[in-house]
């Protein structure tokens, strides 16, 4: 018999990507615990490893080896991922609260946010100064500096480990490039009192062989954007300001109602904040039985004993006991490839600390770096002889990607009867049907997606989004939706807060379209699908496919690549960065665009049979051809790497079999591929474009003419 997928019970949330969450994230990957939901929340798709921020920042390490990839973790681990800034968390609702979106319910909680070093009592420092944590804005910020050619003035504040190990990681990569006229280590007492005799010596001999000023017992008075103004009155020349002092905890973590020192979370030998079932780990946190320094490797070892709790709090298991070792190992990076260790009271230095250092730290990241990929279904031993043809060699995707394919639509709707009603207008080949309701003229379409993202919030967007699509793209206005969904198996619980998630979300897109929701339909299945159907008015023709003139300009609104780089998602090979820009693209709603572009003779959305099978829509339904320039046509960051990789959509054979006079193969292969929630596709007089483009790209940026129609009925040729 077949099993059905268990139903899901309980809500586990993580609140940041810090290491603790993402070794937790990897052995949850080895080990899930049936009935739980895992759910990670972080500003980016990203979470840089400090260990080897002063490597990048010397020159030593490229940005993207600094990055755990959150988004590869998680859909290793089987979680959502939220790409958003925790702001809040109301321990009496148990929810969390991320900028522009619904609540996050939990059950279980872990805090693992980390630290910053931004100095908001410092004069001028907000506007005129970086700090180093959080590291992801540095390491962009810094990546920035380094291309310019100009002479570089540079200056620390803080003159602790953190510091000392970043000014001379910075001069390092200057010097290097030639660019360094001055480095200063500000700090307001004496530098490196965290450290033993030994070490420190070694690094103020370092600090003086790269010419580096060390300015001692000083208070800021402030920072401008080309000086650094002392309390004597001098001023130290900078215009690359940044902040190593100390240690600060995220200011929103002082009204979560929760017992802090200083600040911080304090936490029992549980990892456990003063809230049963909220946890806490890393920077952000205060073991209270045992205070340890802000560092590392602590919230490296208490990542299995939080994987442990977590999972005990929801089985009603014993809690386990973290211990802190006493010491730990201190490896200093001295801005060349050699560094200081220390440890026990011992000194160490010279090139080969470095490469135990960077063995350790690329150890660390190979865990995140090698994940394994998804398995396809094992199949019986007895089985119809065609069934691992039909099965693939990859999973199924989501989105267009899972939908039929033109040709078989074509065979099925072809063979429909003829229309029997005087109201309705047939329209050959368009999505959308129109209507005549009380001489009002009304287009009907209907549009549902499986899931291919985990987060309900983003795929509920994204589905209302690709739902409206018919209708803009007809010149109609939306005026009234229902729901269609089908969600996995859940307790009441999560059926709740996942109906509430994706009613609010969806039901947001919608109104900002002009539309209401006014009804729906709600089943349980295997796994989630949200559609929606959807009328719109229109006060005058719509706009069809068949409008098209010849020498029309051809304009697209959107980049394509969903397809290919969701596909290499559920794989495990996209890069989350370009996962993020999908999904940023998949839901930027186009109502001001199709209000723009209601001058188009023939228009259409690009959606599950790809750009070339849309035009050919249109190329078919207008007797004409067109001629598309390849390099014209915008693609979303990673798309054309994946495609020349040969990473295809499930759906991409059928939309090639379209037009197989066409070669396949690299970059040409994104023009069929299956877009969800795409750019709209415009055959527009010519006459209109000059003054329609600029207006066009205020609300599609990428918005392009790339191609123009021709005389040649069908045929499409390709620059």
């Amino acid at each position: 018999m077949h099993a059905a997928p268990l139903p899901l019970t309980k809500d586990v949330v993580l609140i940041g990507g810090g290491h603790t969450h993402a070794l937790l994230l990897r052995r949850w990957g080895m080990r899930p615990l049936a009935g739980a939901r895992l759910t990670v929340i972080n500003p980016g798709p990203t979470a840089p490893y400090s260990g080897m921020l002063p490597g990048f920042v010397a020159g030593h390490y490229d940005r993207d080896e600094l990055d755990i990839d959150l988004v590869k973790l998680a859909r290793f681990a089987g979680a959502r991922v939220i790409l958003g800034a925790a702001e809040h968390i109301d321990t009496r609702a148990q929810e969390i609260h991320v900028a522009r979106r619904p609540p996050v319910a939990y059950d279980v909680a872990a805090i693992n946010v980390g630290i910053t070093s931004a100095m908001p009592d410092m004069a001028g420092f907000a506007d005129n100064a970086i700090p180093a944590k959080p590291l992801g804005r540095f390491a962009a910020r810094w990546a920035d500096y380094l291309n310019c050619d100009d002479p570089a003035h540079i200056a620390v504040v803080g003159g602790g480990v953190a510091g000392v190990e970043l000014i001379l990681a910075m001069s390092h990569s200057l010097r290097a490039r030639d660019r360094l006229e001055q480095a200063t280590l500000i700090d307001r007492s004496k530098i490196l009192t965290d450290t033993d005799a030994k070490s420190r010596d070694r690094l103020r001999v370092a600090l003086h062989s790269l010419g580096i000023t060390v300015i001692e017992h000083a208070d800021i008075a402030q920072v401008e954007a080309e000086h650094v103004i002392l309390s004597d009155g001098r001023a130290v020349r900078s215009d690359f300001t940044t902040g190593a002092a100390g240690a600060r905890p995220y200011p929103w973590l002082a009204n979560s109602g929760l017992d802090l020192h200083d600040g911080f979370l304090s936490v029992d030998d549980y990892l456990q904040t003063s809230q049963g079932g909220v946890f806490a780990s890393g920077d952000c946190a205060h073991f209270k039985s045992n205070p340890r320094p802000k560092a590392g490797v602590y919230a490296v070892r208490q990542a299995p004993i939080l994987y442990q709790n977590l999972r005990a709090t929801l089985t009603k298991d014993p809690l386990q006991r973290y211990s802190p070792q006493k010491d730990y190992l201190k490896l200093i990076s001295m801005g060349g490839k050699t560094a200081v260790g220390e440890r026990f009271g011992q000194t160490f230095a010279g090139s080969w600390i470095w490469r135990w250092k960077d063995h350790i730290d690329q150890s660390f990241m190979e865990q995140f770096r090698d994940l394994p990929s998804m398995d396809q279904p094992t199949l019986p031993p007895e089985h119809t002889h065609d069934l691992p043809e039909a099965l693939g060699h990859k999973p199924m995707c989501g989105g267009c990607g899972a939908k039929v394919g033109a040709r078989a639509l074509k065979t099925t709707l072809g063979s429909q009867p003829a229309s029997q009603r005087s109201d309705i207008t047939p329209l050959p080949g368009d999505d959308a049907g129109l209507l005549v309701t009380g001489g009002q003229l009304q287009v009907l379409s209907t549009d549902h997606l499986r899931a291919f993202t985990a987060d309900p919030v983003v795929m509920a967007r994204i589905a209302a989004i690709h739902a409206l699509g018919d209708i803009w793209a007809m010149g109609a206005q939306p005026q009234a939706a229902t729901a269609n969904l089908i969600l996995p198996r859940l307790s009441p619980e999560l059926q709740a807060r996942t109906l509430s998630e994706i009613m609010t979300a969806a039901g947001d897109v919608l109104r900002d379209a002009g539309a209401d929701i006014v009804g729906g339909h709600t089943s349980v299945g295997d796994e989630l699908t949200i559609g929606f159907t959807l009328t719109g008015l229109s006060d005058g023709p719509p706009i069809t496919l068949a409008g098209a003139q010849p020498g029309d300009a051809l304009i697209l609104t959107k980049p394509l690549g969903t397809g290919v780089i969701m596909a290499a998602e559920m794989s495990g090979e996209a890069n989350g960065v370009w996962v993020a820009e999908a999904l940023t693209a998949m839901s930027q709603p186009q109502g001001k665009t199709a209000e723009l572009l209601r001058v188009a003779n023939a228009m259409t959305d690009v959606t599950g049979f790809g750009l070339l099978g849309h035009l050919l829509g249109i190329c078919e339904a207008s007797s004409l051809g067109a001629e598309v320039s390849c390099d014209a046509i915008p693609l979303l960051p990673g798309a054309a790497h994946l495609s020349a990789r040969g990473v295809r959509s499930s759906l991409f054979a059928e939309n090639a079999g379209l037009l197989p006079e066409i070669a396949t193969g690299g970059r040409q292969d994104l023009l069929f591929d299956p877009q969800t929630a795409g750019g709209l596709l415009a055959a527009v007089p010519t006459n209109q474009v000059a003054d329609l483009l600029p207006k066009l790209r205020g609300y599609a940026p990428e918005a392009t003419i790339i191609g123009h129609m021709g005389p040649s009925a069908g045929a499409i040729t390709l620059n």
